[in-house]
């Protein structure tokens, strides 16, 4: 069976639906279940078991034998979260639970990590292991996947296979449910939809044009094509970068946003919050040669075609992937 954690979330419950597609049903899928905007994002999958994500240890010394890999996508995601021990606790330690679980029974393992380790990106964005250490990500979700990765990098006991994959800016379909924290896009969409106009964040750098600011945005079809490789191919274990590969600006994807609903570009622009403003990037880009090099060769959605299959196929219809 396949086990993916985060499963009723963005990313993970679209890597249940391409799993589907593929012919895969013996999923089981991991998540907290008591956050019922979250339960649309399974609706028609094809299920083994639902398990909590509280009770998931347990799950896994009575099952753990019939597990074939491991999709470990679940995280706390809000980067506006201050309180290091709750991210100690579910983005850390479950994960170590994970990954010794995967050790012991020999279980292959691909987590989520993020770019938000880069920070500011003084050391630049290369999914190379030697500067992992040196990173300085801006708050504390992002300390808490380099921690992991920090720690992960360390141990000489390890599952046969792993992956740690450095999300990017992710969009894409069955993020209704994630408010403040869902893609530029989708905020976008539904200020085009009320108002007929959008707001980005003003410059508050002078190396950046108001709405220049640049961002590696990756279409979520592409992460899960990516993690659909990694179970198949199982490349040499590491930490992955999983970006488009090419930075673009939030005009570049906002004007995109009102193309795919057949509007006129009218777009404002407002001052970044100040809860944010000091921690706020202005410019990243994955290198995807490690990837690529690694073998995988589907390419990425340009950032025109994944905002028209979002906004037209799921967006305007209201639909979930």
């Amino acid at each position: 069976m396949i086990v993916v954690t985060g499963a009723a979330g963005f990313i993970g419950s679209c890597l249940v639906s391409r799993l589907n597609q593929a012919g895969k049903e013996n999923i089981v899928v991991v998540d907290d279940f008591t956050k019922h905007e979250k339960d649309q994002n399974l609706v028609g999958k094809k299920l083994a078991e639902k398990v909590e994500r509280n009770v998931f240890e347990s799950w896994l010394q009575t099952n753990g034998k019939e597990v074939e890999i491991i999709f470990h996508i679940g995280a706390r995601t809000d980067t506006t979260e201050f309180d290091k021990s709750i991210f100690d606790e579910l983005n850390v330690e479950y994960t170590q639970m994970i990954w010794n679980f995967c050790s012991d029974q020999q279980v292959p393992l691909v987590y989520a990590s993020s770019a938000a380790t880069y920070g500011l990106g003084e050391f630049g964005y290369e999914d190379n292991h030697d500067i992992i250490p040196n990173l300085k990500p801006l708050n504390p979700y992002g300390d808490s996947k380099n921690d992991f990765d920090i720690w992960a990098l360390k141990q000489t006991k390890q599952p046969p296979f792993w992956a740690g994959l450095k999300f990017f800016n992710v969009y894409g379909p069955n993020e209704f449910h994630k408010g403040r924290m869902a893609s530029v896009i989708f905020h976008a969409f539904n200020q085009i939809s009320e108002k007929g106009s959008m707001n980005l964040f003003r410059s508050h750098n002078p190396n950046y044009t108001d709405g220049g600011q640049l961002r590696d945005f990756v279409y979520v079809k592409d992460v899960v094509e990516v993690c659909m490789f990694l179970m198949e191919e199982k490349p040499t274990s590491g930490i992955y970068n999983l970006g488009s590969g090419k930075a673009r600006t939030f005009l570049d994807l906002a004007t995109n946003t009102f193309l795919a609903m057949g509007k006129e570009p009218n777009i404002g622009f407002i001052d970044t919050p100040i809860d944010i403003r000091d921690k706020y990037q202005y410019f990243t880009e994955a290198k995807m040669e490690k990837m690529l090099d690694a073998g995988y060769a589907k390419g990425f959605h340009t950032l025109e075609a994944g905002v028209e299959d979002y906004v037209k196929n799921y967006l305007i219809p209201n639909k979930y992937y």
